[in-house]
């Protein structure tokens, strides 16, 4: 079980202030997909730092070594393009979290400049699955943040399809996230996780993971290179108001023959296509996004 935490975290700018504040106690042998990706790889191993880095401001990501640079931008497939083009900070409001999405674009800038700052879930207590940390949620002290949080839940379903990766909010496919503070680069940012529970079958996925896989029918196909997908908060300065990097929705590919897949993925967990949380920093909390009661489209958020 992890230590208690008190987290505050404030990203800020003349219009825009992204705050965190949180009080919790927080308490996968063979390779079956192939790929058609053939490269030769740099043999400088790649670090999740190199990753954050290379997704940070320029000067951050000419630190990393040129051959691992090229073979990790192989493997990132962009929900939401890396630079932004028509939005910048200025035009940017709290006031505009709460309104429906109108296009692309204004989704686009809602991952570029974000806002500032559990009960039986799909018969899941019947099987006695746990799927949380504890058995308690909450939700962020900002309301604000609470709607962006599902707002990134909802685009990466909807985008993803033009990457590849078909997922559905359910407690066996994609519903949570992982809160990280990295240190080294000082990015905040969530790692997700998608295909958390592939259905057992005996020739494909001959893997029994608990009480929670029982009635899946999540597929474990070639998708399950896609199934690790980082967000990551605008980066601000620290000697002024400006922003030095934007905010990130990308989908990791870790397909076996790229260097996610060899660098950043366990080998006990290869399998799964796995890259944990930790090896990015520290996680103060988990995020689930998880449907509650008979309705069809009643999802509630849950910080755990």
């Amino acid at each position: 079980m992890r230590s208690n935490y008190y987290l505050k975290h404030t990203l800020s700018s003349s219009s825009l202030k992204f705050a965190l504040f949180i009080s919790l106690s927080f308490t996968t042998n063979t390779n079956t997909i192939t790929a058609s990706h053939h490269r030769t790889l740099s043999p400088t191993k790649a670090t999740a730092v190199d990753l954050l880095s290379l997704l940070g401001p320029a000067h951050r990501a000419a630190q990393v070594d040129p051959t691992v640079a090229r073979d990790l931008w192989s493997c990132l497939n962009f929900l939401v393009p890396f630079h932004p083009t028509t939005y910048d900070l200025k035009r940017r409001s709290m006031t505009q979290l709460g309104q429906r999405r109108e296009s692309d674009a204004v989704d686009n800038g809602r991952i570029w400049w974000p806002p500032p700052a559990v009960p039986d879930i799909e018969g899941s207590k019947e099987c006695k699955c746990e799927l949380t940390r504890t058995p308690y949620g909450r939700h962020f002290i900002h309301e604000e943040l609470n709607t962006y949080i599902r707002f990134l839940f909802e685009m990466i379903v909807s985008r993803g399809p033009a990457v590849g990766l078909n997922v559905s909010l359910s407690r066996y496919d994609f519903f949570h996230g992982h809160v990280f503070l990295a240190k080294e680069t000082g990015r905040l940012g969530i790692l997700f996780h998608a295909k958390e529970y592939p259905a057992y079958e005996k020739k494909v996925f001959p893997f029994n993971m608990g009480y929670c896989q029982t009635g899946s029918n999540v597929a474990y196909d070639k998708e399950m290179n896609l199934r690790n997908i980082l967000w990551l908060a605008p980066m601000p300065s620290t000697s002024n108001k400006d922003w030095v990097a934007p905010g990130v929705l990308v989908v990791l590919n870790a397909h076996p023959d790229g260097i996610i897949y060899r660098d950043l993925i366990p080998d006990y967990v290869q399998v799964a296509r796995t890259i944990y949380e930790d090896d990015f920093g520290k996680i103060p909390v988990d995020v689930n996004y998880l449907k509650v009661g008979g309705a069809s489209n009643n999802y509630q958020l849950f910080i755990c």
